[in-house]
């Protein structure tokens, strides 16, 4: 028999009875329970957050470190800096002025004036004075003689100085300059003469 569509609508079909199931049971029989295995749980403690801190992340405590030592780069840039400033804040002078860089003191030229004489010169129209001597150089180097100057005091204690220029001479160590120098007599006469190295 064939099943009659009634208004375009399907006809249901019949169901047979034997593949409908009620329920399924199965029978669990009282014996001794599996254990349940112990989970632990931790609980933290938070502080209690207010108002908008709760959308901020958790600050985790970092990790404490020795602190770092400088390596030999940062020591050596260190001690070339504060020798810098040394240097340019007037350690160069303090340096130059304690020898310590210098050598040995060197030998230097010591000289003297010897063999001085004055006399009175009346041959011709106005009298004269002469002066003369030797200017030696009695030290262990060469150096440049300096100019002499010659001092006459008069009797009543007035001093005419003159200066006898050397013209930069050189004198070797033991080297002897033999000078003479004609003078003006002073009016009162003359009381003394002295021969030094002009400064």
């Amino acid at each position: 028999m064939a099943a009659v569509a009634f208004d375009g609508v399907a006809p249901r079909r019949a169901v047979d009875p034997a593949d409908v199931v009620d329920a399924d049971y199965e029978v669990v029989r009282p014996g001794r329970p599996e254990p349940i295995p112990a989970v632990k749980v931790e609980t933290a403690q938070a502080s209690p957050r207010v108002g908008m801190d709760m959308l901020r992340k958790e600050k985790t405590e970092p990790e404490r470190r020795a602190p770092a030592r400088g390596g030999p780069l940062f020591w050596i840039t260190g001690i070339g800096i504060a020798l810098a400033a040394f240097w340019v804040s007037g350690g160069h002078a303090l340096v130059r002025d304690s020898g310590l860089f210098s050598g040995p003191p060197a030998v230097q030229a010591a000289f003297s004036v010897t063999g001085v004489r004055s006399r009175f010169d009346v041959s011709g129209t106005k009298p004269v004075l002469l002066v003369d001597g030797e200017a030696a150089n009695e030290g262990g180097e060469a150096g440049v003689l300096p100019p002499l100057e010659i001092r006459v005091a008069a009797s009543d204690g007035r001093v005419t100085r003159y200066t006898l220029g050397t013209s930069g001479r050189i004198l070797a160590a033991g080297e002897r300059f033999a000078f003479s120098s004609r003078l003006d007599v002073p009016k009162n006469g003359v009381g003394t003469v002295s021969v030094t190295f002009a400064e």
